[in-house]
């Protein structure tokens, strides 16, 4: 992509705000190097990425990325033989950490069963490295310092240091508190001078220590004097140093060796990491835009649902409706400055970057996005005073560059084309350039304030005229765009508001043609028109969301009771056999004995009655075995009608046919549910009868249909109670056996006192708190009488 229209569509602020969200060096440094891709199948991987990503913060909130360094040119150095810092060991040893806590993390995620499929390939890709981890926090501390357990001679060396420099101390100590020290020395403090201990005597009182000078103050009369007692002290001192310095090298080099060992691995962990982190950057970014993963298409369509541009607060900017590429491929954007035609064609093309950089987009779900091989962008005040170049001729010589390259994968992008000339050549020249760059097939959306490209849509397949709405009322634009709609004038509304006199209104409209009234008068029309559709669409959509959700609602709550009935005829059966079956078992004991005794006692009981008697045990055992549902009645010559009252067979429940759907199916209407069933699972009844039907439901509006679930959360609790109790009403009107009052977890008052008010209700059966697959204890499931 041409950088010139990155920045012209502030792709550049979008990568500075995106760089904020990243964990490291490493992500920020991918988010430098960010650019729209131009193949489908990486632009697909790159949303997928970043929609895993979005998963993970959505369900977990976070994911533990801190203490990533980019130690690559540590590594590199190890690997040709250069001892490694301190410091730069503590990094290493930080990142090998990150690695092992983000294993951790991905182990407790695929223990939830959640599908990370990316996340999970490279994760498994990275090597453990926690020995080499250990080896380095045994020798380096967090701050740098080299641990005495670094070694046994190291720990040697230093408590000899530390003998020694306590000796020295306590000597010195005795000068500085002498009788005379007071006299002689400047300061009565012990001082260190080119790594050995020494003390401040005046200039004076030179030869009273011996010794050797090893600084002396800015005015001379100080010097630093190492005593001649202990000298020896400080040279034993400065051997040992000396020793360790060459021990801690000997145990750096070593360590250096372990990492060099390990460069290949530790060089796949930074990759990965930073791979990782670029891609939580790009969720996070899109969290805090409110955006979703568009779909992605090689088609170059566009389909835009409440898309906003990115840059503006989301309490500001007007989300729009934007199609391009299916229906037309070139959308016109007629009428008057400021009303937020720029800010459309801004964010077009901005989200069409973001989306072709892997980055979710500020538009609601379903919304498709096309991959484009070019973008190119005319947007703006263009005048250069460098090149001595007017306004119109810096469009001119941007939209001559533009022509020269655009072909049928390419997204075009005009602002006020045309403009700054003569304005008949101004429009001549504007619809010239829409022709050449409509037949190359590429996609183009332009804006101009030319009143002859308001029927350029008219006159040309595959374009479509827009406009940015304005509200008379209120004298300021709407920013809202109307797809079809060409712009209109609104000069005469303006000004009579604004106090100009009719008279002078009326005379300025004298001057206007008839056509050009006609033209205005029949977008004005068009305006009113698709304000009322778009409220009837809404209205309807929500009638219809509704009405599914019951639908649904209703088909499983039946398929739950006819489950449980059958559960519990079950349960019954098993009960009653096994009943019977003992009471044949005791019998049969009586009879056992009944036959013992006859034998022992020659009693008169004859072997037919013993027969005779078991019968009648046997007799009294009832049928446990229910029937099958019947077939339909095969002697049954009537074919089914719509309209048909009919039995099924299978739930043992009346209904009517409202029509065929195959050749063995029909749809039937149980009460407010419609189902499909096999012929051969229904029973005729009785025909239609001929009377006039009504429609199920006369009276639009959402208080006439009452779902299977009541959403509390966010709600007071004297306004919560009060729909409570409307609520429990409207679904025992319903007939509902069972619903859902969701009053979320919150500090428990809410949760308190609905379940309270609903143990009271004289018609509430039982209250039990949500299981776990139903909201646990957020959600009160209440069962009635």
């Amino acid at each position: 992509m041409n950088d010139k229209v990155l920045r012209t569509l502030e792709f550049n602020k979008v990568k500075e705000l995106l760089a904020g969200f990243a964990a490291s060096a490493l992500g920020r440094a991918r988010v430098d190097a960010l650019q729209p891709s131009l193949t489908l199948e990486e632009v697909i991987e790159l949303q997928e990425e970043t929609d895993e990503a979005a998963n993970i913060l959505r369900i977990k909130g976070h994911a533990p990325l801190g203490g990533i360094f980019d130690i690559r040119p540590a590594v590199k150095r190890a690997t040709i033989g250069g001892m490694l810092s301190p410091q730069e060991f503590v990094q290493t040893a930080s990142t090998i950490r990150a690695s092992r806590k983000f294993r951790l993390f991905m182990e407790e995620l695929e223990e939830e069963e959640i599908e990370l499929p990316i996340l999970t390939g490279k994760v498994s890709e990275m090597a453990v490295l926690t020995p080499l981890e250990h080896k380095i926090k045994a020798v380096v501390d967090e701050n740098g310092a080299i641990l005495d357990s670094a070694s046994d001679a190291l720990r040697q060396i230093r408590s000899q240091i530390r003998a020694n420099e306590g000796r020295i101390r306590e000597k010195l100590e005795r000068m500085i508190r002498s009788s005379n020290a007071q006299k002689m020395l400047s300061d009565a403090i012990i001082t260190i001078r080119n790594d050995r201990y020494v003390i401040p005597v005046k200039q004076e009182y030179r030869g009273n220590y011996g010794g050797i000078i090893h600084d002396q103050s800015s005015s001379g009369q100080t010097l630093f004097i190492e005593p001649e007692v202990i000298v020896s002290l400080n040279n034993a001192l400065r051997e040992l140093k000396l020793k360790e310095g060459q021990e801690i090298e000997r145990i750096l080099t070593e360590l250096t060796v372990e990492v060099s060992a390990s460069s290949e691995d530790l060089l796949l962990i930074v990759s990965i990491l930073a791979d990782i982190d670029f891609m939580f950057t790009k969720a996070k970014y899109g969290k805090s835009i409110k955006g979703t993963k568009p779909e992605m298409n090689g088609d170059q369509v566009l389909k835009l649902n409440r898309a906003r541009h990115p840059m503006l607060s989301i309490e500001e900017a007007v989300a729009n409706d934007i199609e391009l590429g299916k229906d037309f491929s070139s959308i016109v954007i007629t009428g008057p400055n400021t009303g937020g035609k720029t800010v459309t064609l801004k964010t077009i093309g901005l989200l069409t970057l973001m989306a072709q950089s892997g980055l979710q987009i500020p538009a609601l779900d379903g919304s498709e996005m096309g991959v484009f091989q070019n973008v190119y962008a005319d947007i703006g005040d263009e005048q250069s005073i460098e090149q001595s170049l007017s306004t119109f001729s810096s469009h001119m010589v941007n939209i001559v560059d533009i022509l020269g390259k655009v072909d049928h994968e390419s997204l075009v992008l005009f602002d006020e084309l045309g403009a700054g000339t003569d304005p008949q050549e101004g429009a001549a020249l504007a619809i010239s350039i829409l022709d050449e760059v409509h037949q190359r097939g590429a996609k183009v959306v332009a804006t101009t304030h030319y009143p002859e490209l308001k029927a350029y849509g008219y006159n040309r397949e595959g374009v479509i005229n827009a406009s940015v709405e304005f509200d008379v009322e209120t004298l300021s634009p709407t920013y809202k765009l109307l797809i079809g709609v060409p712009g209109r004038s609104n000069a005469f509304e303006i000004s009579k508001r604004l106090g100009l006199s009719d008279r002078v209104i009326q005379r300025a409209k004298s001057h206007i043609g008839t056509d050009s009234k006609e033209i205005e008068n029949m977008i004005a029309s068009l305006e009113k028109s698709r304000k009322d559709a778009e409220a009837e669409y809404d209205e309807a959509h929500d009638l219809l969301k509704q009405a599914e959700k019951m639908h649904k609602d209703m088909q499983k709550q039946m398929m739950e009771f006819y489950d449980k009935r059958d559960s519990l005829y079950e349960k019954a059966e098993t009960k009653a056999a096994q009943v019977v079956e003992k009471a044949k078992e005791e019998a049969e004991g009586v009879i056992r004995d009944l036959r013992k005794m006859r034998l022992e006692k020659s009693a008169e009981v004859k072997e037919h009655e013993l027969i005779e008697a078991r019968k009648r045990i046997e007799g009294a055992a009832p049928e446990l075995n229910r029937s099958k549902p019947k077939k339909a009645n095969a002697g049954q010559k009537r074919e089914l009608k719509p309209g048909d009252e009919v039995k099924v067979l299978s739930l043992d429940q009346k209904g009517h046919l409202v029509e065929k759907v195959s050749s063995k199916e029909w749809q039937v209407q149980m009460g407010i549910m419609k189902m499909k069933v096999k012929e051969s699972d229904l029973q005729f009844i009785q025909a239609e009868k001929k009377v006039e039907t009504k429609p199920l439901a006369t009276v639009k509006g959402k208080d006439f249909h009452v779902g299977l679930e009541l959403d509390l959360r966010g709600e007071r609790f004297e306004n919560a109670l009060s729909r409570v109790e409307k609520y429990i009403d409207d679904a025992l009107l319903a007939g509902y056996p069972r619903v859902s009052i969701i009053h979320g977890k919150g500090t428990g008052a809410l949760r308190q006192g609905v379940q309270e008010y609903l143990k009271n209700h004289r018609s509430v059966k039982r209250v039990r708190l949500g299981e776990a697959g139903e909201g646990g204890t957020g959600v009160s499931v209440v069962e009635f009488k």
